[in-house]
């Protein structure tokens, strides 16, 4: 079995997640500028045995794209040309990075490492991840989310 990978895409820079080996927890693993990011997977499946790529989809509160997938749909697009068969999936990324935030109050970083926005990044790419396998597990299991 191999990791699963998430993106958390921005304009300048995405954050970047992987799961273990047996897809138990995901953790964050960088942050790299957008430019550098199809050149960056690449590199990182070569060494990795990494079964899936799971983007954050940014959406409205109403559910529908933002006006951030004008910028994300022609990256993710080529991404997939060039990690095919690789599967590219997108998943709901809303209020990650509010989530990211609190999770970073709760853990006690100090307010000068909150306001670095690579760690808010990488972090909200490890959300999507996590909440991402919980939902895999629940549909896995048969048990109805809440």
């Amino acid at each position: 079995m191999g990791r699963l990978l998430s993106i958390d895409f921005g304009r300048r820079r995405c954050g970047i997640a992987v799961t273990d080996p047996m897809r138990i927890v995901a953790n964050g693993l960088t942050t790299v500028p957008t430019g550098e990011l199809i050149s960056f997977i690449k590199s990182y499946i070569k060494t990795e045995t990494v079964d899936a790529i799971i983007v954050g989809l940014p959406t409205t509160m109403r559910g529908e794209p933002s006006d951030s997938m004008r910028y994300l749909t022609p990256v993710i697009n080529r991404l997939k040309k060039e990690v095919t068969p690789l599967p590219v999936e997108f998943y709901d990324e809303r209020f990650t990075s509010t989530l990211a935030h609190r999770a970073m109050l709760d853990g006690g970083l100090k307010k000068m490492a909150r306001r670095n926005r690579e760690i808010v990044d990488e972090t909200a790419a490890t959300l999507i991840l996590n909440d991402y396998l919980q939902s895999r597990s629940y549909a896995d299991s048969g048990i109805s989310k809440l």
